[in-house]
């Protein structure tokens, strides 16, 4: 079954005077319907010149935000997150190493 990846904002971290969010924790959850992974992070973001209205931020916009921050700070990052979940779900499912003794 194909792997699922889905993005949340879990909280953004915001100057009061004007909105501007500066830091976003994350979270991504990979499941394929039998196994599930999860791995979270935190980023900052670069202040615009313009800000949008913080009332007015949709999640879409903001994670936007985070995957092209993560990007630009090392190409295919967004990527790598996702493939790392996606192998420890083959790991669970098809172990490469166990546990125990042999008595």
């Amino acid at each position: 079954m194909a792997i699922t990846n889905n993005w949340e904002i879990n909280k953004c971290v915001r100057e009061t005077a004007d909105g501007y969010i500066k830091n976003v924790i994350y979270r991504i959850t990979a499941e394929d319907g039998t196994y599930r992974m999860r791995a979270t992070g935190n980023v900052d973001l670069p202040k615009p010149e313009s800000l949008v209205p913080f009332a007015d931020l949709t999640h879409s916009q903001v994670l936007g935000w985070v995957k092209a921050k993560l990007d630009a700070d090392n190409a295919g990052t967004v990527a790598s997150i996702e493939a790392a979940l996606a192998a420890n779900i083959a790991e669970q499912k098809t172990p490469t190493v166990a546990e125990g003794n042999p008595w």
